[in-house]
């Protein structure tokens, strides 16, 4: 296998102790890569925003500041140059498909030991897709939930994130505190996504979020406001 020894990665898991074994995984197969870590989504966009040439990100699935397949769709969104593997305890089929369906170059179970983990981050860093043998994506699929990710994935990064802060059932003024901007930006980003999803409440845009994360996506209760 040839693969640059100029690589940088990210790997992004709020468990310090698996992030160790992903690096030690990713230095077997680029001895000279550079490896970046992240304990939580926020230092991942951060790190990001800072230095978005990146080769590869590893990124759990379920941290601070990210659950379900939101923080997979903000970094597609955001960053659609940059490959992201997925590696989640979280490995059912379903959740697989979607990862994949969501734009993930890969999935790794985190029960496989650290020869498989190393096998496949050498086959994704090589271009290739990575999941699970036992894996269809092809089966079981419904229109209906491809239809809402057809939609959902529509949405800007901006907008994701609203729908991320709206999903913990943050309230306008309390989501343009948290971006920097104004309340009047919000409530135009609510308006367009109430538009993109096709619903006509913020909470039915919280369920259809909910939906398509297989209800992994945190779920508040959300206000008008």
């Amino acid at each position: 296998m040839t693969i640059a020894s100029s690589m940088r990665l990210v790997v992004a898991d709020d468990h310090p102790l698996f992030r160790d074994a992903l690096r030690q995984a990713v230095a077997s197969v680029v001895v000279s890569a550079r490896i970046d870590e992240a304990g939580s989504f926020e230092d991942l966009t951060a790190l990001l925003d800072r230095e978005s040439d990146v080769d590869l990100i590893l990124l759990d699935l379920s941290m601070p500041g990210s659950s379900g397949f939101s923080g997979l769709i903000y970094l597609r969104a955001q960053f659609p140059a940059i490959p992201v593997v997925v590696v989640s305890a979280s490995d059912d089929a379903v959740t697989i498909r979607r990862s994949m369906d969501f734009g993930a170059s890969g999935f790794i179970p985190k029960r496989f030991g650290v020869e498989t983990l190393r096998e496949a981050i050498g086959k994704v860093m090589n271009g290739d897709v990575w999941i699970p043998d036992d894996v269809d994506l092809a089966a079981g699929a419904d229109p209906d939930m491809a239809r809402l990710r057809d939609r959902l994935v529509t949405l800007t990064p901006q907008q994701v994130r609203v729908l991320m802060m709206l999903s913990e059932g943050l309230l306008n003024k309390q989501i343009a505190y948290e971006l920097g901007v104004s309340e009047a930006t919000i409530k135009a980003h609510v308006s367009a996504i109430l538009q993109k999803l096709g619903v006509e409440s913020r909470t039915q845009a919280v369920i259809a979020a909910a939906k398509i994360s297989g209800g992994q996506w945190r779920q508040g209760e959300p206000s008008a406001q």
